[in-house]
């Protein structure tokens, strides 16, 4: 079927006609296709000779599709106990020596069913959805063991199987240290890298992650990690510099990282790499609220060198337990000082290419047609308001999604 869908804002992020965008702007879509975007006065002939269907927008703002490009959304269990801690003064790496943090995640993923992690994660995803998200990212990191880290990332495989959103799957084994390997971090690393191939083999990997931090692990480990995924033919992506500098970042970009993550203690050099590698910076400004961070990701120094800057939700039971896309686009203008242009081009435009996928994030022909309508005059809307959703349809692929 080929589609015009008219009387519209369109705001393609693509172009220096982006922003805010086209005031009566029109989309035709041919399957999951766009063929032509535009001015609706300007629709040639040729094209509009082909539509089958017109649907009428409504005077609302089109946006891409979401991408939520940074999320750990199979988990079992929750940990709002360690929230309590934290207000009472106890600091995210104390928790996670005491036994806390991603530890007690691990233990309550592996005592939950398959289906129980399913239902979880897609009322989760449903949230996601509901806010006009067409693209998700999902890591592993939850089971820290074969058995367990196989069964997450089959769930978030079966995710984009099942609900009406794109699935990509991180493997993020080098997550933490599970407690079996308690004083061995070298033996879980070869554990790790020993994981990999036959994940990969069975289809459930699209990128490899590692936290390369004081309470996970070091750098020379994290080097191991990304090897593995190297010469299986994997980008690699890495939580890097978010509680201090351990020049993580700088490794990433060795390995044309697709994205760094955090980012809160990236150094001048960190900055300097990411820019000559084209790896995507993705701030998180859930987490950094979350956690009461004080210390702020150099967002100038990012826009200076240049380095495309994504936002993402970073949803996880222990530092972001958010499950709005639109929140975050207010975060990152309130707390991380980001324009709402560029709020907007972090969750779809930059966080498309921060997971390696050119084909959607901007609409233009031949790019996917993914993409929201928004009851809203212009986009800034999108960052501007607090609570409540706008959205008013979203198309993926060429289609309506219906409500999962």
């Amino acid at each position: 079927m080929t589609t015009l869908w008219r009387h519209a804002r369109v705001t393609t992020m693509d172009g220096p006609a982006a922003w805010p965008g086209l005031d009566d702007g029109a989309i035709v879509s041919e399957g999951a296709t766009i063929r032509w975007v535009g001015a609706l006065a300007a629709l040639p002939a040729s094209v509009r000779a082909g539509v089958t269907d017109e649907r009428d927008l409504g005077g609302a703002c089109v946006t891409p599709g979401l991408v939520d490009c940074h999320t750990h959304l199979v988990y079992g269990g929750e940990r709002a106990n360690e929230f309590e801690l934290r207000l009472s003064g106890a600091t995210y790496e104390s928790i996670a020596k005491a036994g806390g943090g991603i530890r007690s995640t691990v233990a309550a993923t592996r005592a939950a069913s398959d289906e129980a992690l399913y239902a979880a994660a897609a009322r989760r995803a449903r949230e996601l959805i509901a806010e006009g998200v067409t693209t998700l990212e999902i890591k592993s990191g939850y089971g820290l063991a074969a058995e367990h880290e196989a069964r997450c990332l089959r769930v978030a495989r079966r995710i984009g199987a099942t609900l009406p959103v794109d699935v990509r799957t991180t493997f993020l084994g080098a997550h933490a240290l599970p407690p079996e390997f308690e004083g061995r971090a070298d033996d879980y690393v070869d554990a790790v890298c020993a994981m990999l191939p036959a994940l990969h083999a069975e289809g459930l990997v699209d990128a490899v992650d590692a936290f390369c931090e004081r309470i996970a692990f070091a750098a020379a480990q994290t080097r191991r990690v990304f090897e593995a995924a190297r010469a299986l033919g994997l980008p690699v992506k890495l939580h890097a510099e978010q509680l201090s500098d351990q020049r993580g970042t700088e490794l990433a970009c060795e390995f044309g990282a697709l994205s760094c993550d955090h980012l809160e203690h990236l150094s001048a050099e960190g900055v300097a790499a990411m820019a000559r590698s084209g790896t995507v910076a993705v701030l998180l400004p859930g987490a950094f609220y979350f956690l009461r961070e004080t210390k702020l990701p150099p967002v100038q120094a990012l826009r200076d060198a240049g380095v495309p800057i994504a936002v993402a939700t970073d949803h996880n039971p222990g530092t972001s337990p958010v499950l709005s896309p639109l929140l975050m686009l207010s975060m990152a203008c309130t707390l991380f000082r980001l324009t709402p242009q560029e709020a907007l081009a972090g969750m779809t435009a930059h966080a498309a290419r921060a997971l390696g996928l050119a084909d959607r994030g901007a609409l233009r022909p031949g790019a996917r047609a993914d993409f929201v309508a928004w009851d809203v005059a212009h986009p800034h809307e999108l960052a501007y308001r607090i609570g409540g959703n706008p959205r008013r349809l979203t198309v993926r692929a060429g289609a309506v999604v219906e409500d999962p």
